[in-house]
């Protein structure tokens, strides 16, 4: 009595266990089945006596089974071995050997966890073989060895033992085209109704499983039955070739293993997440306004900063918005970063000088103050970057324009009695007209000589001109452009001072300078 509850229990823990096969969803089934086999014949129809004793016996079989179109369909190919026994009418043993061979279509549409029925139909040729022959005499000739047509149907359970063992538990009848099996005929060949023999049978069985449901064959951390619903390859680790496995992409990422790209961002899953370390789930990781992909294959820009050369712009304004060059703070080389461009000076980013000044932006904000959008920042006609060169202060518009627009005498240059050479001392003095032609290049000035009264008015001509022609060739010989100085004598006929005295007579005798363009 201990015995028979302790195999009970354990038989109830086999069968609740948490771990079952899933019955429809594997890749082959092979069986193991033990059959009680009841005939069906002449003498268990309506010639049986009623003292007659029933008769049992057994099969062994082996299948093969597989999933067929749908998981709620199998197919099953088998064959056994066994005896089928009986009585005749003296109650008389007889017994036929049979091997029967057949292919069945077995239908299992419910998706249970333990318990799983079935309905199962086939067909197939059994051979057989009368080894005992009954007592009474077969009233039509009997084939005592042949195969014949059979055909099994009937229904089953299945009972989930473990991960990959299955209890099957079935019974059914099975028809044959034959009235030989029992070694006795009453069959006419010629009669309308043909009365053939049969075999009712209960089985008991082992089935073992490979690759069921709940396998995990391509090792992707995902079961073969959770492949199937997602629509993923079970024999594949990567579905989708993306450099994750299908079962990273479900339940570390949540990416989509269909798809390589499941942000549609031109970067594979797997390089987002070994690569580049950016969201395999978020077109724009780091949200600047340029896809991940852009960011890689197009701009070579970090996509895990939304500001890759720290000028304080983003990259997707820089490459959208303002065509600048997201991997450089400086896009156009002025010393001013295209944020300080774009947000304080207003500036060009992509034009190092916005004004057109001649002077960078950089140079106008960072050394010479200026204001790099407008060319002439102190108003004064003169554009900021010819007065730097010149060395006027571009903020001044006081030296914008030179003061000789009256004569202005150079004092200090001095000339002997009816000469006109140039004295050292002169050349001293003429630095400074020198210096002004230099720092207004665009100026044009007529340099007039002057002298006394002494002398006829002819020759006081003629060596004004001269002096003032020896004044223009200092100026051309250190550098000044000829067109740009007028050389005229003027004689004695525009004194500053009466002739009245050596002193007076001195400072008429002068050179003067006077812009006339």
């Amino acid at each position: 009595m201990k015995m028979r509850y302790t195999v009970t229990l354990i038989f109830f823990l086999l069968i609740t266990s948490v771990i079952y096969p899933q019955f429809n969803d594997y890749t082959i089934k092979l069986g193991l089945q033990g059959h009680v086999l009841l005939p069906d014949t002449e003498f268990d129809k309506d010639l049986r006596p009623d003292s007659a004793e029933y008769k049992f016996s057994g099969l062994g079989r082996a299948f093969v089974r597989f999933e067929l179109f749908t998981q709620a369909i199998e197919m099953e190919v088998g064959g056994g071995f066994g005896k089928l026994a009986g009585v005749d009418f003296n109650n008389d043993n007889w017994w036929t050997y049979i091997i029967p061979l057949d292919a069945k279509i077995i239908l299992s549409p419910f998706n249970m966890d333990i318990w799983n029925p079935y309905a199962y139909g086939g067909a197939g040729y059994m051979q057989y073989r009368n080894e005992n022959k009954p007592s009474v005499v077969s009233p039509q000739a009997v084939k005592e060895k042949d195969w014949v047509a059979h055909f099994p149907v009937g229904g089953g359970i299945e009972i989930g033992l473990s991960d990959v063992i299955i209890l099957d538990v079935s019974g059914g009848y099975t028809f044959t085209m034959s009235d030989d099996l029992n070694g006795y005929s009453n069959t006419d060949a010629y009669a309308e109704a043909k009365s053939y023999d049969g075999f009712y049978n209960l089985a008991l069985g082992f089935t073992f499983v490979n690759g069921w449901g709940g396998t995990d064959a391509d090792g992707d951390g995902l079961t073969k039955s959770e492949e199937r619903k997602l629509g993923s390859n079970p024999n594949n680790p990567d579905t989708d070739v993306d450099g994750l496995k299908d079962g990273e992409e479900v339940k570390i990422y949540s990416t989509v293993p269909l798809s390589p790209d499941s942000d549609s961002d031109g970067l594979k899953d797997g390089e987002e997440v070994n690569s580049h370390k950016s969201n395999p789930l978020m077109a724009d990781t780091d949200t600047d306004g340029l896809s991940d992909g852009d960011e890689v294959q197009k701009h070579r820009t970090d996509l895990l900063n939304p500001d890759s050369d720290g000028d304080s712009l983003k990259d997707g304004e820089e490459v959208i918005t303002y065509k600048t060059n997201p991997s450089k703070f400086d896009t156009d080389g002025d010393a001013l970063s295209d944020g300080d461009e774009i947000n304080i000076h207003r500036t060009d980013p992509m034009n190092p000088d916005s004004d057109n000044d001649t002077l960078t932006d950089g140079e106008e904000a960072k050394i010479y103050r200026t204001d790099p959008l407008n060319p002439d920042t102190d108003g004064g006609s003169v554009e900021d970057g010819k007065e730097v060169r010149r060395n006027t202060d571009p903020l001044e518009a006081e030296d914008d324009v030179v003061k000789i627009d009256v004569p202005i005498v150079l004092e200090g240059i001095t000339f002997e009695t009816g000469k006109s050479d140039i004295t050292p001392e002169s050349a001293v003095v003429l630095q400074g007209a020198l210096k002004t032609m230099q720092t207004y290049s665009d100026i044009i000035v007529e340099i007039s000589g002057h002298t006394d009264d002494v002398g006829s008015a002819g020759s006081n001509q003629s060596l004004s001109q001269r002096r003032a022609d020896s004044v223009r060739s200092w100026l051309i010989s250190n550098g000044i452009n000829p067109d740009r100085l007028i050389s005229k004598g003027y004689g004695e006929e525009s004194p500053r001072v009466p002739n009245t005295s050596a002193n007076n007579k001195r400072m008429n005798r002068r050179i003067e300078f006077k812009r006339i363009r």
